[in-house]
């Protein structure tokens, strides 16, 4: 089973219980970080996600996790976590959600002489990240974007 077959799975088993506890998936992910897999299931509440609601989802999914067909998965770690203030967006979902938000881009090689920006989301269209820094507008290409979170100013 590929990382995304399991993330898919794991989905689909998650998601009924997790709408009755009234939360949503925020996202799932199978990835090996360090020497050790990590699958995590990321979820989130209007208002707040507590403890409670992880601990809860993580004790409905693990007797699933056991049957036969993650028997092939190599060992790694179930973990069930809220999405967080600096939430990261990857879904067109999440992205749509926060639209005039401001956000940080952290790109995989400097962009314009910065590995890192932050602007107000303007758009996003097939993994293109529109932003608006300082009035000026830019579109982001995919192949350059690491990852793009909500930025949060204490």
């Amino acid at each position: 089973m590929t990382a995304k077959e399991v993330c898919k799975r794991v989905w689909e088993i998650s998601e009924p219980f997790a709408t009755e506890m009234g939360v949503s998936l925020w996202d799932v992910t199978f990835e090996k970080e360090g020497g050790q897999y990590m699958l995590t299931i990321t979820i989130d509440r209007a208002g707040h996600t507590d403890i409670d609601d992880c601990e809860k989802l993580s004790r409905y999914v693990d007797p699933y996790l056991d049957e036969k067909e993650f028997a092939s998965l190599p060992p790694y770690t179930l973990c069930v976590s809220s999405a967080g203030l600096s939430r990261r967006l990857k879904r067109p979902e999440h992205f749509a959600a926060f639209m005039g938000s401001e956000v940080e881009v952290k790109f995989y090689r400097p962009v314009n002489g910065s590995k890192l920006v932050t602007g107000i989301l303007r758009g996003y269209d097939g993994g293109y990240v529109t932003l608006e820094e300082n009035g000026a507008v830019t579109v982001y290409e995919p192949k350059d974007i690491a990852a793009v979170r909500l930025s949060v100013t204490i």
